[in-house]
């Protein structure tokens, strides 16, 4: 009978070597375990990416990886 408090990504955007190559607005209907997928053009080996997320309570993550 405990109502638990919504917690959800509201933004995404990823970035290719600084640039940013995609920037979504999620909300209540992305599922819990999301999968994105995306292509950048032009992209190479030792290109960085990054991924950042916002969620509904202001955290914030950011995860890289360089492309081999």
């Amino acid at each position: 009978g405990n109502v638990v408090p919504a917690h959800y990504i509201v933004k995404v955007t990823a970035s290719c070597n600084g640039r940013e190559v995609l920037d979504a607005d999620w909300g209540l209907s992305v599922s819990k375990n999301p999968y994105l997928q995306f292509k950048v053009k032009g992209g190479k080996a030792g290109d960085k990416i990054s991924i950042t997320w916002v969620d509904n309570k202001g955290e914030k993550r950011t995860d890289e990886v360089t492309v081999s």
